[in-house]
Parts: structure tokens; sequence; C-alpha cells
């Protein structure tokens, strides 16, 4: 069995991966590999044929194709080997990666490795939507490969279960190709994606939003005739007697996303229960030394540009271990998520060290505070949780603590817009 010694492995070929591969070179790092399962570099940007890409990180309005080839482009000038149509079979804790590819099986023996592996959609099952099993059902992701890569129309009729960002767009893409969208159906009483896709693909071209309701039953034998849609109380149970039958061809699921974690757990690295990703410290460092993660792996984000910059943050870190050059802090600190705040990333940070804290809310709220322990605060005017909320908390800000800590609880204080 052939084996490889190299000294950065990056698991993953999408935005999170390339900017990950991309930082780890210009970090100074030889050796970088991608390691892709599909055909192509980029991700799922390569069907992402709408723009909104890049308004943060390029300052400009791009494509999904357009922002991959950017940082495809400049993984290739800068001699970063990507392995195509190929499966990480087995991670070792000792950074040991057991790949299959054309070539057979390969060792690749990494000083370190990065997660980028992205995420998946949640699915009918997932939801225990009951009813037969038709022809006709499912996810919007897919049915955006479909329609964008391989020029296929999965209806004429259809109805969308969950507000997601994908559903949201596949809501506009299949009203543009001449498909009735009948309805786009959220069980909360708030879209679940961003507002701009709320506003430029629902509002901008009428198509029904019925918040707090759901599918409570899918009708048809061979093929999705119709959908049973009920409103739903606080619980998310059906009210009776609001139930009402849509009749359409075609069911699509936009109800979330859950991270790539199988690879992660297989080596017992810790697992976040409420991002669904692995628990990081300021440099993206998992609980196994050498292994880095970045990106919608390690948490669902809402802009590809934050996917970008994580990436590139697990790169150098990654860059560094390899070069001997990142060592634990002598006063590790925990964060946990205090009043309405669902998850925060990193979980773990150094005493004394600046660091980007990530995190997401549970409910809507305006005229909030985000209070980091005693070293942060922040006004928030609106925070919702379709919304991720980053902010920048310089290493100065550590010189109000007077002692040494162990933990810190990062908290939203203010009135739930949904209360």
């Amino acid at each position: 069995m052939h084996k490889e010694e190299i000294d950065v492995a990056v698991i993953g070929g999408g935005p999170a991966g390339l900017a990950a591969a991309i930082k780890a070179r210009e970090s100074g790092v030889d050796r970088v590999v991608v390691i892709e399962r599909s055909e192509y570099l980029g991700g799922l940007l390569n069907q992402c044929i709408h723009n909104g890409f890049g308004l943060f990180y390029f300052g400009e309005d791009l494509t999904g194709p357009e922002y991959a080839r950017r940082f495809i482009e400049k993984a290739d000038d800068l001699g970063v080997k990507s392995l195509l149509n190929s499966m990480v079979v087995r991670l070792f804790p000792d950074r040991k990666i057991l790949v299959s590819g054309s070539a057979g099986l390969t060792y690749l023996l990494a000083k370190a490795i990065v997660l980028t592996m992205g995420c998946r959609e949640r699915t009918r099952g997932a939801l225990c939507i009951s009813g037969t099993r038709p022809a006709g059902i499912l996810t919007a992701g897919t049915a955006q490969r479909y329609v964008n890569i391989h020029g296929y129309i999965p209806g004429k009729e259809v109805v969308i279960l969950g507000s997601g960002d994908i559903g949201m767009i596949m809501a506009r893409r299949l009203t543009m190709e001449g498909v009735t969208v009948k309805a786009v159906v959220e069980v909360l009483p708030y879209v679940g994606g961003l507002i701009r896709n709320e506003v430029q693909c629902l509002h901008d071209f009428n198509i029904p939003l019925l918040l707090e309701h759901t599918v409570t039953e899918v009708h048809g034998k061979d093929r999705v005739e119709a959908v049973s849609v009920a409103k739903v109380d606080r619980a998310w149970n059906p009210v009776a007697g609001t139930e009402r039958v849509i009749s359409c061809d075609t069911l699509l699921i936009s109800a979330g996303l859950i991270p790539e974690n199988e690879l992660t757990r297989s080596i017992g690295i810790e697992i976040d229960s409420m991002s669904g990703g692995p628990v990081v410290d300021s440099t993206m460092q998992t609980s196994c030394p050498g292994i880095f993660a970045g990106g919608n792996v390690l948490h669902v984000n809402d802009l590809v540009d934050n996917v970008t910059r994580e990436g590139e943050k697990a790169g150098a870190s990654a860059a560094a271990f390899a070069a001997g050059g990142i060592k634990p802090g002598n006063n590790r600190i925990r964060l946990f998520a205090g009043e309405n705040v669902r998850y925060v990333v990193p979980q773990v940070v150094n005493l004394g060290e600046g660091f980007t804290l990530s995190l997401r809310v549970k409910e809507p709220a305006e005229n909030t505070k985000l209070m980091v322990g005693d070293i942060y605060s922040k006004n928030l005017r609106v925070i919702k949780p379709s919304q991720m909320i980053r902010v920048d908390i310089p290493d100065k800000n550590w010189i109000k603590i007077s002692k040494p800590i162990d933990k810190m609880l990062v908290t939203i204080v203010g009135r739930s817009s949904h209360s």
C-alpha cells in the first residue's frame, strides 16, 4: 500500500477546505493536500448559480461558481495537491488518513489535519412526516443540483417545507423556470434563512409563506398528489381543525443542515451537542492535537464569507502546528452558552489572547446586549436565529480579569420579540 508523508491534509474541497489549503501554503508549509470525494473542487458552490457570494470577503457580488473559481485558481497557483474522486475510509488520532481513490488505497501521514467536510440536509425521515413513499419528495439541495447542474425540473407544482436559505432560493429558481410554488411552509414564527432571501426570493415573487405551519401528511401512491398542512401551537403540535390539503406533485424539504462529523466522531473528538460540530479552541484545534476544523463541519454558517474566514484560521493554525509552533495556553477558559444563546464557537479560549466569537441565538429579540463574561459587551438592536453573530474580542479586554478563571458565560440580555 502506498504511503505518503505530507505537512497538512485538508479533508473536503469546498470553500472552507480551499481557504484552509491556501492559507496553509501561504503560511510556509510545502506539502498541502486536499482530499475531495467529488470530481470537482468547490463543493456546493458549483450548483449555487445565484449571486450574493463574496459581498464581505471580496466586496463584490459573485455567483457560487465565480466565488469558487477564485480559490481553485489560487490553490492551483500555490501548488496545492488535490485528490479528487477520493474518499477518506478511516481517520486515526495520530493523524494518519486512509484514502480510497483512483490509484487504490493510500496512507497519508500528515503532521496536521483540517476537517472541512461541510454539512448535509435533513431529510423527510428525520422529520417523521406520515404518509406514503411516492416519487416527488426530495431535499431542496438535491433539487438545486437537478435544476442547475443537470437541467432537470423536478415537478410542476411544488410545496416547500422549511424556510432555509436553499429552500427559499429554490422557490425563486423554480418560479423563474415556470413552476408553480404553492407555498413555503415554516413551523417557526419567522423564516429559518436570511432576511434578504425572504424578501428577494419569496416576497418579490409573491410566493405564499405560511409561518407556524407544518406538513402533516403526504398523499399519493406512485407520485405525490397533495400534502396536508396545518397550523402548529408553541410546542409545534398540529392544531385540530386547521388542516387543509394543498395539491402538488413535488415536496421539497428545506428543514436545516447537519454538520458532517462521522469521521470526527470515529476518533473520539469531543462534539458540541448544540452546534453539531467539534469543540474547538481559538486556533480551531479540536480536542485531538493537530486536528483542526472550520466552516460548516464546525457549525452551520449563514454566509460563505464566514466559512472562508474560518477555513483560513484553521489552515494557518494547522500550518503552525505542522511546523511545531502551536502550544496549548497556560490558562484555558471554557465558554458556555447562557441566556438566549444556542451555542458559541470557539468553546475554549486562552486567557489574555484575542479571539473571534461566533454564536447563534435561540429566539429573535430587539434592543439586546451581548455579554461575554466580564470582558466584553455590545449592544445589538435586532437579533435572529437565522443570522450568525460574529464579534472580534481584542486581547486588551482581558485586563478586566484580575484573577485566574476556568469558565465564562456568554449571554444575550433583552426582550424576545416573540414572547
